[in-house]
């Protein structure tokens, strides 16, 4: 025989089922032969690539019906409620009343006017919300619109949409509306023998050959494992998706800034969330009358209003004259009233420096290095890159000998455990450090230096009335930030959508 072509169980089912049927779907066969699609293509593909059998495709759009769309269709679609509340009004509404009588209907207005608009049923000017004489036939009628029938005859299963009437209607009514349904691209494959294959099939040129997944103990005493062959693994086919459990990405980036201070020697400290504007404002030398004390940037508690002052008089006397006239730090201070009441006021925490802060006033004395990983709030406008709490990381280490190049050498050697190859720094202004930089690293997903932070050297009229007499290094980063460069998210409140699938995608590893 000139030609002789060995197939493995499936491969020879679906020769000898293409050669009966002729031209099938790749769906008809997998149920016929009761297998997989996967393994009915990649026998057909092997086939292909000898010229035996031809793989027809056609694009398709299959309608994926939600669990619960045939209820919400039987229950009534927001346009659909609309049309009976304007049929009851006599067939039109001034435009605020049928607000009002949609609100109290408990259905979405702008639901209605979209698909009320779409489907023709209903007509809005000046003078008010009027129905279409399409919209009392729909509605008198008690019949139901091509995709709504469509969805209660499906019952939730998919189907392609060129198979059904009116396809172009359903994909304009559905196309965006994924509270009932998802269209989804598809490619419908159909499987033929090609006259070579026909001819080699019918000369007796397609033989059975023995496959298996593994070898037993008898076909080796046998022998009979000479006339096995072992089944290949195909790693191009697709498979199963495992998601395997995963520490949310916002926790997994604090875990890791946890572990990289913990391996560098540092203490962990904590402090109220909830918190007094001494230790948040006036004990960061902050005057009392700066911007960022208004209400549109810190948020102030109502009850409790105040709170008291720390019960060392000593230290807020300290803090008192550093405000008013510098006191014994060397400076001239603000130059105004010190206002206790103001200081008594309760904030939530604007930054995490009001927790190392009060670690400073605990310990004063070098060596002394320590941070806090926490929630501050914010009174911002949330948007793609804000949001009123976030979480911050701040740090601080006193030394006798702590300098600029400490600094500097600290959080070089935090951002490159965090995974940063390349880390710079440039100068910039904080009111209660000086000298101040800001930390810039290179992303290289991006191609460009991202700033991270900002650091320096707390002034004197910070550390003295606390009693530290020493150089104090300081900063503080965003955890938000740092997890949206991590996993290339451009807006910030993905982190908190809580989307499974998002989740599911994110990297195990990374």
């Amino acid at each position: 025989m000139a030609n002789v072509l060995q197939l493995d169980e499936i491969g020879n089912s679906l020769w000898q089922a293409l050669s009966k049927q002729g031209h099938s779907p790749v769906p008809q066969l997998a149920a016929a032969l009761k297998v997989d699609q996967s393994r009915i293509m990649a026998a057909a593909q092997e086939a292909a690539a000898g010229g035996y059998l031809t793989i027809d495709e056609v694009e398709t759009d299959e309608l994926v019906p939600a669990d619960n769309a045939a209820e919400l269709v039987r229950a009534g679609l927001p346009e659909r409620q609309a049309l009976r509340l304007l049929i009851d009004a006599g067939g039109e509404i001034p435009t605020g009343d049928f607000a009002k009588a949609a609100a109290a209907a408990k259905i979405a207005v702008n639901e209605i006017f979209k698909w009320g608009t779409a489907r023709g049923w209903i007509e809005r000017n000046k003078q008010g919300v009027r129905i279409t004489e399409a919209g009392r036939t729909a509605d008198a009628v008690k019949t139901y619109d091509a995709d709504e029938t469509l969805l209660i005859e499906t019952n939730g299963k998919p189907v392609e949409l060129d198979t059904v009437a009116n396809s172009d209607r359903v994909k304009l009514l559905l196309g965006k509306r994924g509270e009932l349904a998802k269209i989804k691209p598809r490619t419908r494959r159909s499987l033929s023998l090609t006259p070579a294959g026909l001819e080699l099939l019918a000369s007796g040129g397609v033989q059975l050959k023995k496959e298996r997944n593994l070898l037993t103990p008898d076909d080796l005493r046998s022998g009979l494992w000479r006339e096995i062959t072992l089944r290949p693994y195909d790693v191009t086919l697709a498979a199963e998706t495992i998601h395997p459990a995963k520490i949310h990405p916002l926790r997994k980036i604090i875990e890791q800034t946890r572990r990289a201070y913990l391996e560098m020697g540092f203490t962990e400290v904590v402090s109220p969330m909830v918190e007094s504007s001494f230790w948040n404002f006036d004990a960061l030398f902050q005057p009392q009358d700066h911007p960022a004390r208004d209400m549109q940037d810190t948020f102030y508690m109502d009850e409790p209003a105040v709170t008291d002052l720390p019960q060392d008089a000593a230290l807020v006397d300290r803090v008192r004259r550093a405000h008013e006239d510098g006191g014994d730090t060397g400076s001239e201070g603000w130059g105004y009233k010190w206002s206790p009441e103001r200081a008594r006021q309760v904030v939530l925490r604007t930054h995490t420096t009001a927790s190392t802060i009060r670690a400073l006033a605990r310990n004063p004395n070098p060596p002394h290095k320590s941070f806090c990983i926490g929630w501050v709030c914010r009174n911002e406008t949330m948007s793609y890159k804000h949001l009123p709490v976030f979480h911050q990381v701040d740090g601080i280490v006193i030394d006798e000998h702590a300098s600029l190049a400490s600094l500097l050498g600290t959080l070089e050697t935090f951002y490159k455990k965090m995974g940063f190859k390349q880390v710079k720094f440039k100068p910039a202004f904080y009111p209660y450090t000086e000298p101040s930089v800001d930390v810039v690293v290179y992303l290289e997903s991006r191609q460009k230096w991202i700033e991270m932070g900002g650091s320096g050297i707390f002034r004197p009229e910070v550390t003295e009335p606390l009693g530290c007499k020493h150089p104090v290094l300081a900063w503080g980063l965003g955890m938000e930030r740092l997890a949206m460069i991590r996993y290339g998210l451009s807006d910030i409140r993905e982190l908190y959508q809580g989307r499974i699938e998002a989740l599911q995608e994110m990297a195990l590893a990374q």
